[in-house]
């Protein structure tokens, strides 16, 4: 097993985040941004595979303030050495398809062949819906499954994964969709340019656009792994087979987690694609581990104060709870390993924020030293 570490860029205590307004407090964000430098030091260091985080904007309250995803997972690239920086992940809805892939394949130069990068359908709808760049596109989540909104936003996402992963994988390229066309019909320079001829590909000599292509490539071939997010659908889970995604399941439904992997694999195959057993998707959820399964309880009562505060209105369940002393994480991990064990990757959801920094450094080191290397591979 391969131990990831995932945070949702809380700016602040409990108390300070009660206190309302958190996320404009520049003092709190100074803060995070420090706390945040020295967990990804200790876990580069400690052996600890990735390190993630999402995107979301518009954040005044503080819980979740991770905005542009691209300057995150530079901050996190820049305290590590080793670590996979996972930004999950671009919210589709709110981005042009060609400047994702440009974003995608030029961090991944800059991280050094480091990134792991997530695609997401976007369901904070209050942010969403200020950023998106159609305007007949919504967020998604409990409230409009399967109605319009729904069934537009996943088929507007289908198409926008098929872009990201062509503008990432060809020399160039052209896409003529519902959403989408590129390049433009019809497309002309308005003005000579030999260099296209010459050293480039898709413009005719009369300077007609046929096909467009990205620069640079990614340094990782075909480009950097892919990500599904937080998923909890078989739904989700099959779309990304057809790419090689891997989505993220924080479930403590062991069975289903398991139905999910067969049923990938089979999906994958129907693309010509040989998926390794365990590599199919990643298994996790919250992490909290003190030396007693008493201390590890008290410090999780603020993180399920933020859970429900925070996830459980937008319609998340409380997922797998690895809670406890290392003894009581190591049992869990052995039952997991018994159903599951291929299982590769494994995402430990932090109370980055909630805790102060000697809390969250126990638990990353507990894990490393008593936990992980009963399950190094």
């Amino acid at each position: 097993m391969r131990f990831s570490l995932f945070m949702y860029c809380t700016v602040g205590r409990r108390a300070e985040l009660e206190a309302g307004m958190a996320g404009r407090n520049p003092v709190l964000y100074q803060r995070m941004l420090d706390e945040i430098a020295e967990y990804v030091r200790f876990a580069d260091d400690a052996g600890y595979f990735g390190f993630g985080h999402p995107e979301h904007h518009l954040q005044i309250e503080g819980f979740e303030i991770s905005n542009d995803p691209k300057l995150m997972s530079m901050w996190l690239g820049r305290h590590s050495k080793r670590l996979r920086v996972i930004t999950c992940g671009f919210v589709s809805t709110t981005h042009n398809p060609l400047r994702v892939a440009e974003d995608i394949a030029t961090m991944d130069h800059m991280l050094g062949g480091r990134f792991g990068v997530g695609l997401v359908r976007g369901y904070q709808a209050r942010w969403v819906e200020n950023f998106k760049i159609r305007g007949e596109l919504n967020a998604v989540g409990p409230w409009n499954k399967d109605q319009p909104a729904d069934v537009a936003n996943r088929e507007y996402f289908g198409e926008f994964v098929d872009i990201v992963v062509k503008a990432l994988s060809s020399e160039t390229f052209s896409h003529r969709g519902k959403y989408w066309t590129f390049p433009p019909d019809g497309m002309v320079n308005p003005h000579d340019h030999p260099v296209y001829v010459k050293y480039g590909q898709g413009v005719a000599p009369d300077m007609r656009i046929d096909e467009i292509g990205i620069a640079p490539r990614p340094l990782q071939t075909p480009h950097p792994p892919l990500y599904g997010g937080f998923a909890a659908s078989m739904r989700t889970a099959l779309f990304w087979a057809k790419y090689g995604g891997k989505p993220i399941v924080l479930t403590d439904n062991l069975d289903f987690y398991g139905q999910l992997c067969t049923a990938y694999t089979a999906e994958a195959a129907k693309h010509g694609r040989t998926i390794r057993n365990g590599q199919q998707a990643a298994w996790g959820g919250i992490f909290i581990c003190a030396p007693t399964d008493a201390q590890a309880q008290e410090w999780a009562k603020d993180m399920m104060w933020f859970w429900q505060s925070w996830a459980t209105p937008f319609g998340q369940g409380v997922p797998e709870l690895l809670i406890g002393s290392p003894e009581t994480i190591s049992r869990r991990l052995d039952e997991v390993k018994r159903l599951l064990p291929d299982q590769d990757e494994v995402v430990l959801l932090i109370p980055q924020g909630l805790h102060d920094r000697s809390q969250i450094l126990t638990s990353l080191e507990l894990m490393a030293t008593k936990v992980m290397p009963r399950f190094a591979a």
